[in-house]
């Protein structure tokens, strides 16, 4: 698990921006700073962070060989999901350019919309911090990923970005 999992936050509550500063170097994106400024980390973790929804991802995985060394130029890879929406759980695949691409275009399959607005992506130790701003056409959310990797971090973010959106929505 990552070594910022909110489980893991201090005794003592610190402000969500000035913790993520202090462990990220940096303040937290533009817009999602002003919201989190009253908040405790372990607060903002709970609000923005990757939770509990309707929409669940399990397996995920790369399904392409290693690259050919005749290819040149950007290509889009084979990925392929276990994807929970509620109690339906099914396989998903997609071709797209990178994970964010690709699980974008498995949940579009769904019927969940979600466009990426805003991404931010960051490191720390053997952490990463991932920050989507996203909409679905009628209203924009933002979510944070964190995993130990960046892949895991994005594609985490992006769940709880579409679970805010869909939560959001249904109490709308």
């Amino acid at each position: 698990m990552c070594a910022l999992d909110s489980s893991r936050v201090p005794a003592r509550e610190y402000g969500a921006n000035a913790w993520f500063a202090a462990h990220f170097g940096v303040s937290l994106p533009r817009g999602l700073r002003e919201r989190a400024e009253a908040m405790s980390w372990a607060s903002f973790v709970a609000t923005y962070g990757h939770g509990p929804g309707p929409l669940r991802l399990g397996h995920w995985q790369c399904t392409d060989p290693e690259p050919s060394a005749r290819r040149l130029g950007p290509q889009a890879s084979n990925f392929r999901a276990v994807i929970a929406v509620g109690d339906r759980i099914s396989t998903s695949t997609a071709a797209a350019s990178g994970p964010v691409a690709a699980l974008t275009a498995m949940l579009h399959e769904r019927g969940i919309t979600l466009e990426t607005v805003k991404f931010h992506q960051m490191r720390s130790g053997d952490s990463v911090a991932t920050f989507i701003c996203g909409t679905n056409g009628i209203r924009t959310e933002w979510a944070m990923g964190l995993g130990d990797d960046p892949t895991q971090s994005a594609l985490r973010a992006l769940i709880a970005c579409a679970n805010r959106l869909e939560g959001e929505q249904k109490a709308a």
